[in-house]
């Protein structure tokens, strides 16, 4: 059965690393939002756009599950809602969802931002600390539940 894997977590916590990882390791279908952001729309924080975006890959992930092959959407999922909806949506087209959850320090995320916003990788996104500030107190850090109900562990 494909999985849909969610890379869970704050930006400079590791998840696009990891998600390549397991892009190669699987192998799986790796979908970066920012990516085609950057690429395509050549502004990361349009959001009405992002929406669209995002909206795309969903459609071709969904089609990717549905032919078996698994996939790493490698968005954040900030939300629990977002998390219950992409479980959702992955059984929906007959897949399992397992959850990447990059746990990270608020110190160590910063300290990772500096030295991204210094060096900053091709497809990545400057991000000014405040605004990190500003997600870390709307990031719903996924519950021991939504954890365990991955799937082979």
């Amino acid at each position: 059965m494909a999985t849909l894997h969610l890379m869970v977590g704050l930006p400079c916590s590791g998840k696009t690393t990891l998600a390549k990882k397991l892009e190669h390791d699987l192998p799986a279908l790796r979908l970066t939002p920012d990516e085609w952001m950057i690429k395509v729309v050549e502004d990361a924080y349009d959001e009405p756009k992002r929406a669209i975006v995002e909206g795309m890959l969903w459609q071709i992930a969904a089609r990717v599950l549905a032919l078996g092959s698994d996939v790493v959407l490698d968005y954040g999922f900030w939300s629990k809602e977002e998390r219950a909806d992409f479980r959702q949506r992955a059984a929906q087209v007959g897949a399992d969802m397992k959850i990447h959850f990059l746990d990270v320090p608020r110190e160590a995320l910063h300290q990772r931002l500096i030295e991204r916003n210094e060096n900053l990788p091709e497809y990545a996104v400057h991000i000014q600390p405040s605004d990190l500030d500003e997600w870390l107190r709307w990031f719903e850090p996924p519950s021991a539940e939504e954890l365990s109900r991955n799937p082979n562990e």
